[in-house]
């Protein structure tokens, strides 16, 4: 068969996007999706998105979302914002959107350009020695180190992915850099694509909630350096956690194809 597809980016974070509301294609087909991500052999990308029909009423439509290594993954951040525009090109919405994914419900807003996800409310964060553990829709390891441009982040990523606690199941593993007080850079590894990305978007939220609850910011609006670009976070703190937590960044298509299955 021949595949319509497109590739959306978001601060380089980049995905394969198939509009599957005819359910051309299978989500037990995850041989083929891991093969269109190979960058050697295939499209490329981080990511495979399927955007299908709504399963309630309230919604604009469903994300489905599976890592690089063709496994269904948990929540994407980026990805998320990347299927919103999407929807928004094909007309599915305007500029606001409510959707399901694996997490749970979202709601989006686009906004002089930029794609306003909301994220899950964080309710628990696990403070350790060197670093912080949350889930923002995915897990993710946070800890501060100096010198982060020259940082080992594949090495020591994978090490940490795949050591104790976390072992075959695994965790997204962040390495965080203060530039000022309202001001972070970050660089991830992702579990699934098993390497260093230019950005990840629940990555970079789980950031910016670990430095205002280990008091390294009292900003509730944070932005975060990616090597793909700048996103931003804002959130309100309560004595249950945090909640109205927005992912803000840009999502551009990249191009469209075409690839013989």
């Amino acid at each position: 068969m021949i595949l319509t597809f497109y590739k959306y980016q978001g601060t380089g974070n980049d995905f394969i996007i198939v509009d599957n509301r005819e359910s051309i294609l299978s989500k037990n087909n995850t041989k083929l999706f891991a093969r269109l991500c190979d960058r050697k052999f295939g499209i490329g990308a981080d990511g495979f998105m399927l955007l299908e029909l709504p399963q309630n009423e309230e919604d604009d439509f469903t994300m489905v979302y599976f890592n690089a290594d063709g496994n269904e993954s948990s929540m994407c951040g980026n990805g998320g914002r990347c299927l919103v525009a999407f929807a928004a090109f094909l007309k599915i919405i305007k500029d606001r959107a409510t959707f399901t994914a694996i997490d749970g419900k979202h709601h989006a807003e686009i906004k002089n350009g930029l794609v306003y996800l909301q994220m899950q409310d964080v309710t628990e964060i696990k403070r350790y020695d060197s670093h912080m553990f949350l889930n923002t829709g995915s897990p993710h390891h946070v800890a501060m180190v100096e010198g982060l441009s020259n940082y080992d982040v594949t090495a020591i990523g994978r090490k940490i992915r795949n050591g104790a606690p976390y072992f075959e199941a695994g965790s997204n593993v962040n390495f965080v850099e203060k530039k000022n007080e309202n001001l972070f850079a970050v660089r991830t590894y992702e579990r699934g694509v098993e390497d260093e990305t230019l950005s990840c978007g629940t990555g970079v939220t789980a950031v910016a909630l670990s430095m205002h609850a280990s008091k390294l910011t009292d900003n509730e609006e944070v932005s975060i350096y990616t090597l793909g670009g700048e996103l931003k976070v804002t959130f309100n703190s309560t004595k249950d956690g945090y909640e109205n937590v927005f992912l803000i960044g840009p999502a551009e298509q990249v191009f469209k194809g075409e690839i013989e299955c």
